[in-house]
C-alpha cells in the first residue's frame, strides 16, 4: 500500500489536537489529525453528565476563539463538547474522524509511518501524539474485587445518579471527580468517600477572585515548572464551598479507605466488614499511547519519554496535553494551545537543522575541477 504524505500528523482532535492543529497551521504547516471517534470533541461527551468545568468561560477557551457566552460563567461538558465541534469547522484543518491509529513506526530516513485500523498509511517527518493525559481509565487492582458480587465501575462509566436510589455506594477516591460524583450520589443513595488521606480543599474564588485569575495575574499557570507540580499538586478538590459542607453536613462521609472487598461488601481498616452495592472507582487516568509500542519513545511502565512535550528519545515526536507536559495549565483548554506552540516551534527548528545538513551533505559531494576554490573558503578564493 503506497503511504500518502503530510507535513504532519497529529493523533487525536479533542482540545490537544485542535490545539495542535491551530499552531501547525499557523506555522504554515497542513497537518493531517487522525481521531478514532466520530467527533472531533475529545473525551468530553464521554464524562457525567453533571460535570462543570473548575475555570471560567475566559479561561477555557482554545487559541483564536473564545468561548462563547458570558466570560465569567463555568462551562458545562456539553457545551465543551459543542465548543469542540464548532472550532473544528472554524479550523476547516484536514481531520479524519474513525481513524483509530494502531502503529506508528519510525522510517529508516527518520520520517514517521503512521498506520489506522481502517489501513490509512501516512508518511510524515513529525507526528504529535495529541491524545492527552485522560484516554485510558485507571483501574487499580484492589485485593477481593474478582469475588465481589456488587458493581465495580470507573468514573468513565458513570453519567448520571439514575439507578442508584436507595443502595449503598462506596466512590473511591479524594480528587474533583471523586467528591461531584458523591455529592451528586448522595442525593439519591447512601454514599461514602474512600480516601487514603483526608480531602485537599482548594477553594474556588479566593479573596473573592477565581483562583485561575490569580495563577494568570502570577504567572504561576504557565510557569514551567511541571515537573514540580506534579510532586506539590496534592489533588486538590476545588471547591466554592458547598461540597466541603455537604461532607460537614454528613450528607456523605469520608472514610479510610477499604482493605479489600468481601463477597457482598467491603472491609474497612477498622477490620469491619459492611455490605455494600456498587463502588465507582474515581482513580483518574493515563495517557493512552500504545501506537507508540513499537518505538523507544516509551519507559518501562509505557509514560512518555519527553521533556516540555518533546520526545527525548524519538526524533521528530511532540506530545501535547500531557498533565503537567509543562506547566500547570497543560492538560486544559486553555494551556494546550501554548503548549502545542512551543512543541511545533521546538520540531521546526529540528526541520531547518535537518535541511542545513543535507544542504551541505549535497554541497560537499558536488565535484570540483583540479585547483577550484573550495565552497567553504570563500574569504581564500577571493584572495
Amino acid at each position: 500500500m503506497t503511504a500518502e504524505h503530510a507535513d504532519l500528523v497529529i493523533v487525536g482532535a479533542g482540545q490537544a489536537g485542535l490545539g495542535s492543529a491551530y499552531a501547525a497551521q499557523r506555522a504554515g504547516m497542513e497537518p493531517v489529525v487522525l481521531e478514532a471517534a466520530a467527533e472531533p470533541a475529545g473525551s468530553w461527551p464521554h464524562y457525567y453528565e453533571s460535570l462543570e468545568l473548575f475555570s471560567p468561560a475566559r479561561y477555557s477557551a482554545l487559541p483564536g476563539r473564545p468561548l462563547p457566552g458570558d466570560p465569567e460563567r463555568y462551562p458545562t461538558r456539553d457545551e465543551l463538547a459543542a465548543y469542540l465541534r464548532e472550532y473544528a469547522a472554524w479550523l476547516d484543518a484536514d481531520i479524519r474522524t474513525e481513524q483509530r491509529v494502531t502503529r506508528v513506526s519510525v522510517l529508516g530516513d527518520r520520517d514517521f509511518e503512521v498506520e489506522t485500523e481502517s489501513g490509512l498509511l501516512l508518511r510524515a517527518p513529525y507526528v504529535i501524539a495529541a491524545t492527552g493525559g485522560f484516554g485510558r481509565p485507571h483501574r487499580p487492582e484492589l485485593p477481593g474485587e474478582e469475588a465481589f458480587q456488587g458493581s465495580v465501575v470507573h468514573t468513565s462509566e458513570y453519567r448520571r445518579p439514575d439507578g442508584y436510589a436507595g443502595r449503598r455506594v462506596i466512590v473511591v477516591g479524594g480528587g474533583n471527580s471523586a467528591v461531584q460524583v458523591a455529592d451528586e450520589l448522595a442525593r439519591v443513595a447512601r454514599v461514602s468517600l474512600a480516601t487514603r488521606s483526608p480531602v485537599n480543599w482548594q477553594a474556588q474564588r479566593p479573596l473573592g477572585r477565581d483562583m485561575h485569575w490569580w495563577f494568570d495575574r502570577s504567572g504561576l499557570d504557565a510557569a514551567p515548572i511541571g515537573r514540580l507540580w506534579l510532586r506539590l499538586d496534592g489533588n486538590p478538590v476545588v471547591d466554592d464551598g458547598r461540597y466541603r459542607a455537604a461532607l460537614a453536613a454528613g450528607v456523605y462521609d469520608r472514610r479510610p479507605m477499604f482493605t479489600r472487598f468481601t463477597a457482598d461488601g467491603v472491609q474497612w481498616a477498622d477490620g469491619s466488614t459492611e455490605p455494600v452495592d456498587a463502588v465507582i472507582l474515581a482513580t483518574g487516568y493515563r495517557p493512552s499511547l500504545d501506537f507508540l509500542a513499537g518505538t523507544p519513545a516509551l519507559g518501562e511502565r509505557g509514560e512518555p519519554l519527553h521533556r516540555a512535550g518533546v520526545s527525548t528519545t524519538v526524533p521528530g515526536l511532540g506530545y501535547v496535553g500531557l498533565e503537567f507536559q509543562r506547566s500547570f495549565r497543560s492538560a486544559t483548554v486553555r494551556g494546550v494551545g501554548p503548549d502545542a506552540r512551543r512543541v511545533i516551534r521546538r520540531l521546526s527548528r529540528r526541520a531547518r537543522r535537518r535541511a542545513a545538513r543535507a544542504h551541505r551533505a549535497g554541497r560537499s559531494s558536488t565535484p570540483r575541477a583540479r585547483g577550484a576554490p573550495s565552497p567553504r573558503s570563500p574569504r581564500r578564493a577571493a584572495s
